[in-house]
C-alpha cells in the first residue's frame, strides 16, 4: 500500500508523506525504522538545514526517502513527482543562496519554491502517476465539492472568488504533467476533485486528475486515506531513479543560480541559445552508462549530525552548512555539482572579497587612531518590540483559526465508513473550465451534476455521490471566539506577495 499526507497509504506498500514524521530523531539515530517505505517532499515547518543537504532527494531515515527540491523516482513502476516548499512571488525568481546559519529573512525564504526547480518539472514529457506538492495547485478549487469547502473554511472566499488561493506555479505544473494522481496538504482541511484535462489533438483522449488534500495529523480529522494505485507486479520492489529526471538534472546543471539576484528562465523569445532541456533519448542513454545500467537507488543513509538524546540537556549550537556524502556520491555518479558546494565557493569568494575591502579600509584609515575592535555591523541585531505581539507568517494558528473557522460545525467522512474506503466517491462532480473563467457568487455555491463531458459542462461521476452525501462524525465542542474579525487569515499570510513581518 501506499500512504499520502499528511499521510496516504497507496498500494503497492508504499507511503506518500508531507509533513515529517513524529519523533523523527528516533529515527534518524536508528532507534526505530518506518515500517514501509516511506517517500515524502518538504513543506514548511521542517528542519531545513537538515534537508538542504539532499538537494536532489536522499534518505533522511532508513527507509524514509526525501524527494529534494524536486524529484522524480520510481517503485514497482509507479512514477512518483513532487516538489518541496510553497510558493511566495518575492523570492521565486531568486537563487538557492540560503545556506546555515540563516538570518531571520532565510529561515523562511529557505524553503520558499523557486523557479528553476518548475523549469526543470516542465522539461518532463513521460507520464507522470503521482505527484505531490505542499500546497494546492491555484484553481484547483473549482475541480470539487466548492460549496463544502467554503462551508468548512469560510475565510478561503474571497481568495476563491479571486482565484488567488493556492500556487500558480504548482497550478502550471498540474496542467503541464497531467498526472493520474496529485496529492496536497498545508490548509488543513481534506479536499477532493477531479480535473478534466483538455486533449492537446483530436486523435488523443483527454487526461483526467485526481485531486487529494488532508488535514492536520490531529484526533478526530481526515489526515490518512488509502488509495490503490495500478502497479506492475514484476517491476523491482526498490525504490530507482528515473532516467529522464536524471538526463534533465545534467542538461540543467549549468543554470543552478546560488545568488539572491532575480532572473527569468531560458524560453523562445529570441534572447536564449537553447531553451529546450527536455531528455533526448541520446542524453538518457548517457545517464544509464553512468549508472552501469542499475538505476536503484542505494540505501546509503549516513548520520551527518549529532543525533539528539532527551534525557541530556541540550545546549543551543549555530547550524553548520554541511555537505552530505549521499549528495556527494550521487553528484559523481552523475556528473553534476552538488548545490551546497557551489553555495560554500561563492560563501568563501564572498568572504575573500569582504577581506581584501576590510584591509583597504585600514590601510586608507588616515585618522592616526586603531580601528575599533568592535563589530559596527547592526544588520544581524533584532528590532522587534518586545511589548508588540507579531504573528509569524508561517504559523500554525491551533487555537485561533482552527477552532475558529474550519471543524467546529463542518461534517467530514467517517475513516470507518464504507465512503472513505472507496477513493473515487471523495471526489465531487468534474469540470473542462474554460481559462478565461468568470466567477460569480452563484458559482460558489455548489456545483451542479451534468451527465456529459463535454468542455463548459459538468460531469457526473459513476458512483453520482459527492462529499455532501458522507455520514456526519463527532462534532467539535469548541465555541467560536467573540472577536471573529481580528483573527489574522493564515492563507492571507502564505500567499501574500510582501510577508506580513514586513508589513508590521
Amino acid at each position: 500500500m501506499v500512504q499520502i499526507c499528511p499521510i496516504a497509504f497507496l498500494y503497492p506498500r508504499f507511503l506518500l508523506c508531507q509533513l515529517t514524521l513524529p519523533l523523527c530523531f528516533r529515527y534518524y539515530s536508528g532507534e526505530k525504522k518506518a515500517p514501509v517505505l516511506t517517500i515524502f517532499i518538504g513543506g514548511n515547518h521542517e528542519a531545513s538545514n537538515h534537508l538542504q543537504e539532499l538537494p536532489y532527494g536522499g534518505w533522511v531515515a532508513p527507509n524514509i526517502y526525501y524527494l529534494g527540491l524536486a524529484g522524480v523516482v520510481k517503485y514497482r513502476g509507479v512514477r512518483i513527482g513532487g516538489i518541496s516548499g510553497i510558493f511566495k512571488s518575492h523570492d521565486y525568481r531568486k537563487g538557492h543562496f540560503e545556506c546555515p546559519p540563516y538570518n531571520a529573512a532565510t529561515i523562511r525564504s529557505i524553503y520558499h519554491v523557486r523557479n528553476i526547480e518548475v523549469y526543470k518539472l516542465k522539461q518532463l514529457k513521460q507520464p507522470m502517476d503521482i505527484f505531490l506538492s505542499h500546497d494546492w495547485p491555484r484553481s484547483i478549487y473549482h475541480y470539487g465539492n466548492k460549496k463544502q469547502l467554503l462551508k468548512t473554511k469560510s475565510f478561503f472566499r474571497q481568495e476563491v472568488e479571486n482565484n488567488t488561493l493556492g500556487s500558480p506555479a504548482a497550478s502550471e505544473l498540474l496542467e503541464h504533467l497531467k498526472p493520474t494522481y496529485w496529492f496536497s496538504a498545508h490548509l488543513h482541511v481534506k479536499f477532493a476533485a477531479l480535473m478534466q484535462h483538455q486533449a492537446k489533438d483530436k486523435g488523443q483522449s483527454a487526461k483526467a486528475t485526481k485531486f487529494l488534500a488532508l488535514d492536520k495529523c490531529l484526533p478526530h480529522r481526515d489526515f490518512l486515506q488509502v488509495i490503490e494505485i495500478e502497479h506492475d507486479p514484476s517491476a523491482p520492489d526498490y525504490l530507482e531513479y528515473d532516467t529522464e529526471w536524471l538526463a534533465i538534472l545534467r542538461a540543467t546543471d549549468d543554470l543552478i543560480n546560488v545568488t539572491e539576484r532575480l532572473w527569468n528562465m531560458p524560453e523562445n523569445n529570441g534572447l536564449h541559445t537553447r531553451w529546450d532541456y527536455s531528455a533526448t533519448k541520446e542524453a538518457m542513454n548517457e545517464v544509464l552508462e553512468k549508472l552501469n545500467h542499475d538505476l536503484k537507488i542505494p540505501s546509503n543513509f549516513s548520520v551527518t549530525a549529532p543525533c539528539y538524546d532527551p534525557s541530556k540537556p541540550q545546549t543551543q549550537m549555530q547550524l553548520v552548512h554541511r555537505i552530505s556524502p549521499q549528495t556527494t556520491e550521487f553528484c559523481a555518479r552523475l556528473g553534476i555539482t552538488d548545490i551546497n558546494v557551489r553555495l560554500q565557493k561563492a560563501k568563501e569568494k564572498h568572504q575573500l572579497c569582504d577581506d581584501y575591502e576590510g584591509q583597504d579600509d585600514v590601510e586608507s584609515n588616515d585618522s592616526g587612531e586603531d580601528p575599533s575592535e568592535y563589530n559596527t555591523d547592526t544588520s544581524a541585531l533584532s528590532s522587534i518590540n518586545p511589548d508588540e505581539i507579531i504573528l509569524d507568517e508561517e504559523e500554525e494558528y491551533e487555537d485561533s483559526i482552527v477552532s475558529a473557522h474550519s471543524d467546529m460545525n463542518t461534517p467530514s467522512v467517517d475513516p470507518s465508513s464504507d465512503q472513505a474506503l472507496d477513493f473515487s466517491a471523495s471526489f465531487s462532480d468534474v469540470r473542462i473550465l474554460p481559462s478565461s473563467m468568470i466567477l460569480s457568487s452563484d458559482d460558489t455555491s455548489g456545483s451542479p451534476i451534468g451527465k456529459e463531458g463535454k468542455p463548459g459542462e459538468p460531469v457526473e461521476l459513476e458512483d453520482g455521490k459527492d462529499l455532501t452525501s458522507v455520514p456526519l462524525k463527532r462534532l467539535s465542542d469548541e465555541r467560536e471566539p467573540e472577536q471573529r474579525k481580528k483573527i489574522k487569515r493564515r492563507n492571507q499570510a502564505i500567499y501574500a506577495a510582501v510577508d506580513d513581518d514586513d508589513i508590521a
